[in-house]
C-alpha cells in the first residue's frame, strides 16, 4: 500500500510539473534591441498560433535563443539564425516581412 501511494505521489508531481510547462507559454511580445538598425518586435502571441514551436524551439526546450545564439561557439551568431529563420519562413509562407525596415524600425 505504501509503495502505491508513493508511486501515485510521484505520478501527480510528474503531471503537475509537466502542466506548468505547458501552461507558460511565453511573453505576448518579444523585443530585440539591435545596435545600428532599431528594435525588432516579435509577435510571439501571433506566432505561437502557428502551432508549430518546435521549428525555432529547435533544442526541445523553450529557454531564449540567445541563451545558445551568440554564446555557444557551436551555434550560429543570433543575427544569423535570426535572419535565416524569419526570412525564410517568411517568403515560405509568402507572408511577414522580408526586408529590413519591415521588422527594424528605428525609434526616432
Amino acid at each position: 500500500m505504501k509503495k502505491l501511494l508513493v508511486l501515485l505521489a510521484a505520478i501527480a508531481f510528474v503531471a503537475t510539473s509537466a502542466l506548468v510547462v505547458v501552461a507558460d507559454e511565453g511573453p505576448a511580445v518579444i523585443k530585440m534591441s539591435t545596435e545600428k538598425m532599431g528594435i525588432v518586435t516579435f509577435d510571439h502571441a501571433a506566432h505561437k498560433a502557428l502551432d508549430e514551436c518546435a521549428v525555432c524551439h529547435h533544442t526541445g526546450g523553450y529557454e531564449k535563443c540567445t541563451s545558445c545564439h551568440g554564446v555557444d561557439p557551436k551555434a550560429k551568431k543570433a543575427k544569423l539564425a535570426f535572419h535565416k529563420q524569419c526570412k525564410d519562413c517568411h517568403k515560405k509562407v509568402k507572408k511577414g516581412p522580408t526586408k529590413c525596415k519591415g521588422c527594424h524600425i528605428k525609434i526616432k
